[in-house]
């Protein structure tokens, strides 16, 4: 066994122990960041086994930093094969993500923060939580290449972050260009998945190039991501408005009837991911740098991660759609960032990013039409599909000033500003039915057709001080007061009654609003020892309103018509806040052989954004009332027994809940699954003690990694559980015919053999090949038979199956 392996064996069993589940990884900044901090960084670097962090805008040792804040680092991210943000869930405590699938972010809850319904195909924008690459904030899922580690800080982050930042905030912490030395990594993976026809792949590489020595540096990092899908839809129309969609009634249908009408296509949730992100750092000194960023991602896919729930004899992997759903998202990111440190007095960080993100999806919208009850089913070859374009242009500018002259007081004061415009064009489809009806001049079929068009625009500045009272002893506060605008305009139009073909034909609806306010942040710890340290925070977050994405209202609503629209008191909803207490402790025992975190939370939350419906037409909106509270508390430890051992764990208690009573949000049918009673929809109030929706009470994770050495490298064996407590998908689920979505464990494994120039692993996700269910869309009062049509609203959305596969990486 040569002294290399030996090592290498240490270094690797060290990194498993302070990059494992919830842990904080080994030492890494990113530049930004770095810069910003002076001495201070070449300080904690030297101080050996430290594990640093950035989430309060200053490098940090984690026994330092009196937040609650978990990390994952690089090592660890590979490890366990986490490709992108709903991976993170099982190792963060305290966050529940909904994987749901491809076409989409995914639903993503931190602290029980969501009074939303859960969606069977999640969410592509989120206000309540702040993702950020970098320094930049955007709610997108951009696969984890080439990232230092992801630092997650629970709780409002409203003083430092702001925008986006109630439940708390996300951040993906880039590797940084190297000026002094040539850099490479190539990485594949091979998989199979059950119940899928083909085989998945990965294939990534970054090379990092000095173009000038000690001056100027060019890093990239690009891959390719295809995975097989395993949702079939097996009843899928042959010619729209033509063919039957269900030619044998309710009770199945026979072989000589699917041929004449209906066709079959295999795990349409597959999902083709192209991503990446190229950066060019430019620095005279070390008191003066640059760097430029440019990211691309786009995604596709032809189908949910979701099922029917059994209806027409569907199976657990077969969706009814009607139709395929095709998704086909992408994101463009460009950002300058500067640092410049000014007579070793301030660092003046500034971020300009530019972002443009575009989701471009259809669906089966035939079953909305049938929820409706418009009669559309009288005709036999009735069916319907909508197509959406969503495009979201962003721009943001951070000036922030970080004090780096020492003594017991530091500083940091900003500004912030960002403008953000929204567009939607949104268009349904009936094919045959303007023949039907003997409509002409329609040859799209258009039923309904609209668009939106908004713009929010935020000013803020803030500050925070941090006093040192003693060595062991300090004190932060900071305030941050913002401003914002938003202006909304829109319109519908519906051609099968004779409207124009465009919404644009005829004069807008809209409105505007504007608000202000001021968010505060009080926060103090004590080291009792290096190894101990407890700290305490109180802290208010807040989010901003905005426009619904819904056309507004004419004036006056046309009456005795289909009308899907937003009246003036619907069209905008108000902000929301919360106000944040915990205490934490952190330590280290048994020479440090077992780190352990520990922390207790109560949030108070106000003026809550929920779900509602609008007044015409039933569709989706946010609207502002009532309060609720989430409180509960959050676990990690790992154990170093011996070397070559470590295990490491994570539990996490969210008890979110209503603490008023809400009037009217939820919406269900009068008599459930009944289309013939009127009036068709009933709205019931949420109550006080209602449970907040997409939110695990328990949850947690528990692992354990034996890592010896072997030849000129280091032979390692990880096996984790992950453990999913029961959700509900709405609130007042109990009496709006919601679901109570069973907890669930996962298993995962790999084994792997690493050197200094590469390594190779065989892993599984999903080892037992567990079914489980992990968000539905729509309520149970929308099951049923409308005039012998079977309603296939309801969808259930499942955990990926068992997946094995291997992979490499050559590093130089």
């Amino acid at each position: 066994m040569t002294h290399r392996a030996n090592m290498r064996a240490a270094l690797l069993s060290a990194t498993i122990f302070t990059a494992a589940a919830g842990a904080m990884p080994v030492w890494a900044q990113d530049s930004t960041e770095q810069q910003a901090t002076g001495q201070q960084s070449t300080d904690l670097a030297d101080s050996g086994d430290a594990i640093v962090v950035t989430g309060t805008r200053r490098a940090t040792t984690i026994m330092d930093t009196p937040v609650n804040i978990s990390a994952i680092g690089a090592e660890e991210l590979a490890r366990q094969r986490i490709d992108d943000v709903r991976d993170l869930a099982d190792f963060t405590p305290g966050l529940t993500i909904s994987d749901t699938g491809p076409g989409s972010t995914g639903s993503i809850v931190l602290r029980g923060l969501n009074a939303s319904d859960i969606a069977s195909g999640g969410a592509s924008y989120d206000d309540s939580l702040g993702i950020y690459l970098g320094e930049v904030p955007l709610y997108y899922d951009f696969k984890l290449l080439d990232i230092a580690r992801v630092e997650t800080l629970l709780g409002p982050q409203g003083t430092l972050y702001g925008l986006g930042t109630l439940a708390g905030a996300i951040r993906y912490i880039p590797n940084r260009p190297n000026v002094d030395a040539w850099e490479g990594d190539a990485h594949g993976r091979l998989y199979a998945k059950s119940h899928s026809q083909n085989f998945g792949y990965q294939a990534d590489g970054m090379i990092n190039i000095p173009l000038v020595r000690d001056h100027v540096a060019f890093r990239s990092a690009t891959g390719y991501y295809y995975d097989p899908g395993f949702i079939d839809s097996p009843l899928l129309l042959q010619t729209p408005g033509v063919s039957l969609p269900q030619p044998g009634g309710t009770g199945g249908v026979t072989r000589e009837e699917f041929a004449q009408n209906l066709r079959r296509r295999e795990d349409l949730n597959f999902e083709r991911t192209f991503t990446t992100r190229n950066q060019l750092l430019v620095q005279t000194t070390e008191d003066l740098k640059a760097v430029v960023t440019y990211a691309f991602q786009r995604t596709r896919t032809d189908g949910a991660q979701a099922n029917s729930a059994g209806v027409l004899g569907t199976g657990r992997y077969e969706n009814a759609a009607r139709y395929e759903e095709p998704v086909n998202r992408r994101a463009h990111l460009a950002s300058l960032e500067i640092d410049a440190n000014i007579a070793d007095i301030v660092d003046l960080v500034s971020t300009t990013a530019y972002t443009d993100v575009r989701n471009r999806s259809r669906t089966d919208n035939t079953d909305l039409l049938l929820d409706l009850d418009y009669d559309y089913e009288l005709f036999p070859a009735f069916s319907s599909w909508n197509e959406t374009d969503n495009r979201r242009k962003q721009i943001n500018q951070e000036i922030r000033l970080v004090s780096t002259h020492g003594g017991p007081f530091n500083w940091v004061l900003g500004g912030f500003y960002n403008r953000q415009k929204l567009h939607n064009d949104y268009a349904e489809h009936v094919p045959g039915l303007s023949d039907y009806y003997g409509v002409e001049n329609n040859p799209d079929d258009l039923e309904y057709v609209s668009y939106t068009k908004s713009r929010i625009t935020e000013k803020a500045v803030f500050g925070e001080g941090t006093f040192k009272v003693t060595p062991e002893w300090q004190v932060t506060a900071g305030a941050r007061y913002f401003k914002y605008s938003s202006k909304v305009e829109g319109a519908l139009v519906l051609p099968l009654l004779g409207d124009p073909l465009s919404p644009y034909d005829v004069d807008p609806a809209g409105g505007t609003a504007k608000q202000d306010g001021w968010v505060w942040k009080f926060n103090t710890s004590y080291n009792f020892t290096p190894d101990l340290m407890v700290y305490g925070t109180y802290s208010k977050g807040y989010r901003i309103g905005g426009p619904n994405r819904v056309a507004p209202c004419p004036d006056p609503v046309p009456a005795d018509q289909q009308n899907a629209c937003a009246l003036p008191n619907e069209v905008q909803f108000g902000p929301d806040k919360t106000r944040n207490a915990e205490i934490g402790v952190r330590m280290q025992l048994f020479d440090r052989k077992l780190a352990f975190n520990f922390d207790v939370f109560h949030i108070k939350w106000d003026g809550i954004q929920v779900d509602s419906a609008t007044f015409y037409g039933v569709t989706g909106i946010t609207v502002n009332g009532g309060s609720a509270k989430s409180q509960g508390f959050e676990t990690t430890f790992q154990f170093k027994p011996v070397p070559a051992l470590a295990i490491q764990g994570s539990y996490s208690y969210t008890d979110a809940k209503l603490t008023e009573d809400v009037p009217g949000i939820i919406t269900i049918r009068t008599v459930p699954n009944d289309y013939d009673g009127r009036p068709k929809f009933t709205q019931l109030d949420a109550l006080s003690g209602d449970r907040l929706p997409g939110s695990a009470k328990n949850s947690g994770s528990l692992g354990a990694t034996y890592t010896v050495p072997m030849g000129d490298g280091v032979l390692s064996a990880n096996w984790t559980a992950t453990y999913r407590g029961n959700i509900v998908s709405r609130i007042g689920w109990d009496r709006g015919y919601g679901d109570k979505i069973p907890s669930y464990v996962l298993h995962r494994a790999a084994l792997s053999y690493e050197t200094d120039k590469y390594s190779v692993s065989l892993f599984a996700n999903n080892i037992f090949d567990k079914y489980a269910v992990v968000s539905t869309g729509q309520d149970r009062s929308r099951i049923g038979v409308n005039d012998g049509v079977a309603v296939r609203y309801y969808r259930q959305t499942v955990v990926n199956p068992r997946t094995v596969g291997i992979e490499a990486r050559i590093k130089y």
